[in-house]
């Protein structure tokens, strides 16, 4: 019995260290040649509303993100009533939970039946109206003002319509738009940044989500942004074993904007 517990530990301790092997080979490698299994990967919006319409949506969790409620006190760092963004925020559990806690919540998404199901999953009364600022888009803002969500195409979204934030939950957005135009939503997005990415091996699965290296979120931000990481860690289940992933690694950042 023993000696079969031995055998045991010693084939987890064997696989999880092949894992860190995968994981370090792929950090070294140049960065465009990780992408270039992902590099022109490209999703319409539509392809996004299909999802949805679907009911493809197995990136959404039904509680507060375990990254989110660790590492909340890093973005506010002392604040209270901060004024959050979330990018493509679909129906995240997570905008509640911050509006439970005083905060406000601005977020955008191009569902409306996402955006719909949020506030009556959460059991939200809403008013719902144009955005003379975007043709097309709809702002869904709850009755207390403490939730707005804007069905809308992200790049037409502007601090000309909402102004600042005081911080940014990005769990799924940065990930999920196509690789070819991070540095237009890294432009975009600046501010106390809570930033979420996935590690794996790019060759084995197209995404999304995509692939997304510490090297990139250096790139992307560095130049605006001190760039911390604050977590870690293996995120391995059978969904991402059934993309044919054999380790699959989550991080969480805290981008801070330099002082000028």
């Amino acid at each position: 019995m023993n000696c079969n517990r031995l055998q045991q530990a010693a084939l987890r301790l064997l696989s999880f260290t092949e894992r860190l092997k995968k994981l370090k080979s792929l950090q070294v490698r140049p960065g465009e040649e990780k992408m270039s299994a992902q590099a022109n990967r490209a999703m319409a919006l539509e392809d996004w509303e299909k999802r949805w319409t679907d009911g493809r949506i197995g990136f959404h969790q039904s509680q507060v993100h375990r990254m989110l409620e660790r590492n909340l006190d890093k973005v506010l760092n002392g604040r209270s009533a901060v004024r959050f963004f979330f990018p493509l925020c679909g129906k995240a559990v997570d905008m509640k939970w911050l509006a439970d806690m005083g905060h406000t919540v601005v977020g955008v998404e191009i569902s409306e039946k996402g955006i719909r199901q949020f506030f009556e999953e959460q059991g939200l009364s809403y008013s719902e109206e144009p955005v003379s600022a975007i043709p097309g888009a709809k702002l869904y803002k709850s009755s207390d003002s403490k939730i707005s969500l804007y069905q809308c195409d992200l790049y037409k979204f502007s601090s000309a319509i909402e102004g600042q934030f005081g911080g940014i939950w990005d769990r799924g957005s940065l990930v999920a738009i196509n690789p070819c135009d991070r540095q237009k939503y890294a432009n975009l997005i600046v501010c106390r940044y809570l930033l979420d990415t996935f590690l794996y091996n790019p060759e084995l699965y197209e995404g999304p989500p995509f692939f997304v290296p510490d090297e990139d979120v250096k790139k992307l931000y560095g130049e605006a942004c001190d760039v911390e990481l604050l977590q870690s860690e293996d995120a391995l289940t059978d969904r991402q074993k059934a993309w044919g992933l054999d380790f699959f690694v989550e991080k969480v950042h805290l981008l801070t904007l330099k002082a000028k």
